[in-house]
């Protein structure tokens, strides 16, 4: 995308033209569908996704601030952060169990499953929630220390010293 297009868009977003929008739709519209797909693995989810994210550029579109970040890096956040939030309503709204017949996940012998870490989601539930956020972010969304201080928006020492601390707790629930 050349920076001239873009310097438009992000004049009209200033000017709260409504023209922003269409361009912004046109440009980004499927390279953001296809990073709020990867996150929500359901196409229903990314299509809502991908509205909602528009819905809060416009709304927060006097927010964005060119020196700061690109407007794809800005764009891109509010998508992948919508797709986190519609992903986790949708998981908390219907809990399902998972049917080994429908699953696509590798069947493990359980001789080669450790029978003591089976119950880790549970454990680091009954943790503090500022704890549960941040081991759920790094261990189970796999995301860097540094990418969970952005996702969060906690610093980075923050994130890592409830890191250490949380897995302090989950290391008591163990050893007993």
């Amino acid at each position: 995308m050349s920076t001239s297009i873009e310097q438009k868009i992000v004049e009209l977003l200033e000017k709260e033209d409504k023209t922003a929008i269409n361009l912004l739709y046109k440009y980004y519209s499927d390279s953001l569908y296809g990073v709020i797909l990867k996150v929500t693995n359901d196409e229903e989810l990314a299509q809502d996704a991908l509205q909602e994210t528009f819905v809060k550029v416009w709304r927060n579109a006097k927010s964005y601030d060119p020196k700061k970040a690109k407007l794809f890096t800005w764009l891109y956040r509010i998508a992948r952060n919508t797709a986190i939030d519609k992903l986790r309503s949708f998981n908390n709204r219907f809990e399902k169990e998972v049917q080994i017949d429908q699953s696509n996940v590798y069947i493990l012998p359980t001789a080669s499953l450790n029978q003591d870490v089976l119950d880790l989601k549970e454990h680091v539930g009954r943790l503090d929630e500022k704890y549960q956020i941040v081991l759920k972010a790094l261990f189970f969304e796999g995301m860097t220390q540094q990418e969970a201080s952005e996702e969060l928006d906690i610093p980075l020492g923050t994130i890592k010293s409830r890191l250490k601390i949380g897995l302090r707790e989950l290391k008591k629930l163990y050893v007993h």
